[in-house]
């Protein structure tokens, strides 16, 4: 039996420019999770995402990197992906197989050119999001500035769920409207008292919980008539009807952290965990004929090759997503762009360069699996007789085209089409 069922997967992507903390918050993840003992930092070029020399040379992702994490009973598998355009194609494919997005703010920079790109693709996607508000903790952070900006850039449909009580070297206080609560972190950050909000933050805490409820009735019929009645929804209501917006990419929940020093990253995963949806709680996958992929775990395997990279002294290491079915170690699946039958031997959980073994991976999640003979970034994989065949990832067209392969990026990561990488 799977450890996690297809209802208790959640898979996201963080998002973000270039140093707007996604790999530092990853890492915290791990870290609340016990995943890992200890934080690593960008500084130290020990993180668990950033483990390439080239990204450790450089202080930034430059490739996309599977981690999963265990939260209270639910699996979050986390795509941590490159915020310069350069690498776009590594957002583009990490965004076609998660279910929800979370967007990084810079508190201090606000809305930045890479955060514009990247949200064009999550709206191809339809990609359900959060925004997180980083590096509150910064002298010069500025949180209602950064608001401003991402309602001016991505609508109204942004909306405060936590604002922080104060900014800059003193932050340690998060006021959440949507639970009526403070969070207060000791300096080391971590696991946070929750208190009732103060008196002199009651005001502005319930005026943002009266918009954030309004903002949720007005895309649900009957959470409106039930807010008329009442003047209220209880905070399940509210949960349930974030849930339908994102999925429908109507509201974007915006939270506070500063991902250095391991405060708010307990409450997001908890977020998405509760209001997140699972795999099968999203509109379902159709293959190119038209016919309905249903993310079921009873159903014929279904899987579909999203990234490819060559291990040095182990061969092509392919990432999938589990559409349909489970898949099990030893299962022979059909490619059906080359009718070729390939046999999963092996079947991996992933934490950056680290494989763990496992027997098999159920409808919904992600894993990896070594030495597909014939098959690639962009094959499906099903069940022998289905003929199902999903939809390609259209990466864009390449910007640079090297003289020599030996001089580009790229040639670290083969499954990526279209090289958009500089040269190095």
């Amino acid at each position: 039996m799977p450890e996690f069922d297809t209802s208790h997967v959640k898979n996201i992507v963080l998002l973000g420019h270039a140093g707007s903390g996604k790999t530092t918050l990853a890492e915290c993840m791990l870290y609340e999770a016990g995943i890992i003992s200890r934080r690593g930092s960008i500084a130290e070029r020990n993180t668990t995402g950033d483990y390439h020399e080239l990204e450790q040379e450089r202080g930034n992702s430059i490739f996309s990197k599977l981690l999963h994490t265990k939260w209270r009973g639910f699996k979050i598998n986390i795509i941590d992906t490159p915020g310069y355009d350069d690498f776009v194609g590594e957002v583009i494919s990490a965004l076609r197989v998660a279910d929800t997005g979370v967007m990084l703010l810079n508190a201090v920079m606000g809305v930045e050119v890479g955060t514009d790109i990247i949200w064009d693709y999550t709206e191809r996607f339809k990609t359900p999001m959060i925004f997180a508000v980083n590096k509150l903790d910064d002298d010069n952070a500025d949180f209602e500035k950064t608001v401003r900006e991402a309602k001016a850039h991505f609508g109204n449909n942004v909306v405060v769920v936590q604002y922080p009580r104060q900014s800059g070297a003193g932050f340690h206080e998060i006021i959440d409207v949507l639970r009526m609560t403070i969070y207060k972190f000791t300096d080391g950050g971590g696991k946070p008292e929750k208190l009732p909000i103060p008196d002199e933050e009651k005001a502005k805490a319930e005026e943002l919980h009266k918009e954030l409820i309004e903002a949720i009735a007005s895309n649900d019929e009957t959470l409106m008539e039930k807010y008329f009645d009442k003047g209220e929804l209880d905070e399940d209501e509210m949960k349930n009807g974030l849930k339908k917006a994102m999925i429908n990419h109507d509201l974007f929940p915006l939270f506070c952290l500063s991902a250095e020093r391991n405060m708010g990253s307990g409450r997001l995963m908890g977020f998405i965990d509760n209001v997140c949806p699972s795999a099968n709680e999203m509109p379902p996958q159709k293959s190119r004929s038209g016919e309905t992929v249903t993310c079921d775990a009873s159903g014929p395997a279904c899987i579909f090759i999203y990234k490819t990279i060559s291990e040095p002294h182990v061969g092509e290491l392919s990432y999938f997503k589990v559409y349909s079915g489970t898949v099990k170690s030893g299962m022979e699946l059909e490619n059906e762009s080359t009718g070729v039958t390939e046999k999963i031997s092996q079947l991996f959980l992933v934490e950056g360069n680290k494989r763990t073994a496992t027997n098999e991976l159920v409808a919904g999640d992600i894993g990896a699996t070594l030495k597909l003979k014939n098959t690639h970034t962009n094959n499906t994989l099903h069940a022998r007789g289905k003929n199902y065949e999903l939809p390609s990832i259209e990466f864009p067209s390449p910007t640079v085209v090297p003289d020599s392969l030996e001089k580009c990026i790229c040639v670290l990561n083969p499954g990526m089409k279209g090289c958009r990488s500089p040269m190095i």
